[in-house]
Formats: structure tokens, sequence, C-alpha cells
């Protein structure tokens, strides 16, 4: 078998990532081989793309400064094995391994910063690791062939922190779809067809409101909260809904696969997304769940946080609430369930929104980025981190270790 195009690694599950799958079918569209290296313990819920190869790696730890160290290791052990022109890390985690892989075959790398990593709510007690992943930004940036993210606030904050050319701004839009409306969703929660779903899809952690919005349905009066997702609060808000004595208006089901959320989302009366302003990345964010509502001609409650307010306010596609405050929250629910001309409105606008902001269009960048590279990649062991030279942060993992 020739070697790969690409190698396309991340520490999460592939055929669970709605994102990273996309972007490995707009790739191998182009007629480029992809290897993927992630953790997925899972089997693929879709056709495998031509092109494509696996491999799945398997941790001894899950979390902490070990976890992270045998990421590197491992992902450095597999991307090395793999020669290929480009090395592309979907998340931070993977970056240093494959830069180092990179560099071993005088191939290029590139990045998608998905997240603000220095800045996630996870860090913001633990300064030092912060800290770290700054470090590792600044060590390989500046040297990555492309960088993508999410928002454009992320990407100015990337290129001014680090002095970089601006990443290429990918949002997480998905395909264009038809709407079609249907009891998909109310069937798997064993609802009523004409039961007014509240939905809130993605992980269920902490930060994310999901207690807040719990705690909101209170005084939600006709409808039922579904959540579809997994997480580790997801316990917490059974529990939750329980002393609440809401556990007939409070569904939770399991993730269904990324090419079906669509499907089931267009089920719902409203879409919640209720990021805390705990972090800088909460506040730069634009979520996945965001663009699969407005895909699904699903008006959104969201927070006031700018990203997501200039999207939910600027093409009038929904509210946007003080996401601490409960009381608002239910107030906007029971507004935004009924059926009004505003609620008309709010679903014209996400259907004008999407014919814009789709993947069709947004891929578009993202291959561009790669044709560039490809093509052009000229040998230079300058652009490349010398680990005799330079300061390695993973030498400090060892130490730490």
């Amino acid at each position: 078998m020739r070697n790969p195009d690409i190698v396309f690694a991340m520490t999460g599950d592939w055929y669970r990532n709605g994102r990273a799958i996309k972007q490995v079918r707009a790739l191998t569209s182009q007629g480029w081989s992809i290897h993927v290296i992630h953790l997925g313990g899972s089997a693929p819920n879709f056709p495998m793309p031509s092109g494509v190869t696996t491999e799945s790696l398997a941790l001894k730890t899950q979390r902490g400064v070990r976890f992270f160290r045998e990421v590197h290791q491992q992902f450095f052990e597999a991307a090395g094995r793999t020669k290929a022109l480009c090395y592309h890390a979907s998340d931070l985690y993977v970056l240093a391994a494959l830069a180092r892989a990179a560099r071993g075959f005088d191939a290029v790398y590139t990045f998608d910063s998905r997240e603000l990593y220095a800045h996630v709510d996870a860090v913001k007690h633990r300064p030092w690791v912060g800290w770290f992943w700054s470090l590792v930004e600044s060590q390989y940036l500046p040297r990555a062939a492309a960088v993508f993210a999410v928002s454009k606030r992320i990407a100015e904050h990337l290129e001014k922190e680090y002095r970089i050319r601006q990443p290429v701004l990918l949002r997480n839009v998905p395909p264009r779809t038809e709407i079609v409306r249907s009891t998909k969703l109310a069937d798997l929660a064993g609802l009523d067809a004409s039961t007014p779903i509240v939905l809130h899809m993605g992980m269920m952690r902490k930060a994310r409101g999901c207690e807040v919005l719990v705690e909101a349905m209170t005084h939600v009066k006709d409808a039922h909260l579904v959540f579809m997702g997994s997480g580790p609060e997801r316990e917490n808000l059974k529990e939750q809904s329980r002393t609440l004595d809401l556990e007939n208006k409070v569904t939770f089901l399991d993730p269904v696969p990324p090419d079906s959320i669509i499907d089931y989302a267009a089920g719902a009366r409203v879409g919640v997304s209720l990021l805390q302003d705990t972090c800088l990345n909460h506040r730069y964010a634009l979520p996945n769940k965001l663009f699969d509502y407005l895909a699904a001609g699903v008006p959104v409650l969201a927070p006031n946080l700018p990203e997501i307010r200039s999207i939910v306010q600027g093409y009038n596609v929904g509210k946007t609430v003080d996401q601490r405050n409960p009381d608002q929250i239910a107030e906007s629910l029971n507004q935004m369930i009924v059926a009004t001309s505003e609620r008309e409105t709010w679903i014209h606008n996400a259907e004008r929104f999407c014919e814009t902001f789709n993947w069709e269009s947004a891929s578009q960048r993202f291959i561009a980025a790669f044709r560039h590279i490809l093509p052009r990649h000229v040998s230079d062991q300058n652009q490349f981190p010398n680990p005799a030279n330079a300061p390695s942060a993973w030498r400090l993992i060892d130490r730490i270790h």
C-alpha cells in the first residue's frame, strides 16, 4: 500500500466527531489519501470514504499529565511509522507529536484550533497547565504550514498572541440540507408528537449551563427538555431532575451518529446552548450545536457571549439570555415555544443563514489551504523546531513525570 498524502490525527473518536469527518471527506474529495490516527473505540457508523485508512490507539491512562505524555508518545510513534506529505493535528494535544513526525520525513504540518486550548474552563484554576499549552502553541504554531480556527475571535487571538498569519476561519457549519420535519426525536424520547421539545445537544460538562437549564424547566409550561449527548455531568443532571421532581419533563438520550443529528434536531421547538462565561475559550466559542440547530430550522436560545451573539442577534435566529439566570431562561423558553410570527421569522432567517453559511462553502477555504501546501512543499530543515536547539515543551513533561 502506498504512503498516504496526509496523516490526520486527533485525541477523540474520529467516528463520532462531525467536524473531523467533514474535513476528511473534503480532503478525499480532492483525491488525497488520508491515514487517520485517533482514540476511537467504536465502529464507524457511516461508509468509509475512499482513500481513508484508520488506526486506533489505546491509552493506559485517562487523565492528567501522564495521559498527555502518553498521547504524545503514542501519536509520535504512530505518525513516525507513516510517511506522508502533510501531518494534520486536529487538536492541540497531538500537535507536538505531528510536528516531530513531519520534521522526520521533511514534510509539513497543519493545525486545527478547535478550542482556545490555553484558556479552556478546565485550566482556569491551574495556571501552569494553561502556561504549558501556551508554550506548545508558541513553539509550533509559527512553523505550521496552515492554522485553522472555529471563530473569528479565536483566529484573531492566535494571530496576535503568536504573531502568525491570521488562521483560516473554518466554522463548525454542517452541509446544506433540506429540512424535513418528523417525529424521530419525539419517538426516540418516547414523547407524544405534539409535545414541544426543548433540545440540548452535545457534551454535558460543567460550565455549559446544563444545570441552569434543568432548573429553568421548573417554570417552563407545556414543554419537555431532551438532553442528547454524553458527558461527566449526565448523572448529576439526572439526580437534579429527580430532586426537582422533573423526571416527567426531562429525558436523556445517547448521542446519535453525526450524519443523523440534523434529522433528529428538526423535531425540536427550540435548540439550546448555554455556555457560561467562565473562560476566554467560551467567550470566543461558536459551538457545533448552534449551527446544527439552524441547519435543522430550529430557533436558538443562546448565551449573551460575543461570538454567539453575533450570529443569533446579527441574523435574528433566536434569543440571547443571561445564561446564569434560570428565570430569564424560563421566560424566554415560554415565549419561544409559542407559535408566533416572530418564531416564523426566526425559522425563515435560519434557512437564509444556511444558504450562505454551510460546509459546501466553508470547505472551499479548507481545501484551498491544502492545495496551496501540498504541491508547493520545498525542503527546508529550518522551518521545523530542532529539539537540540529549541526548548521542548515535552521535555518538561518528562521532568514532571
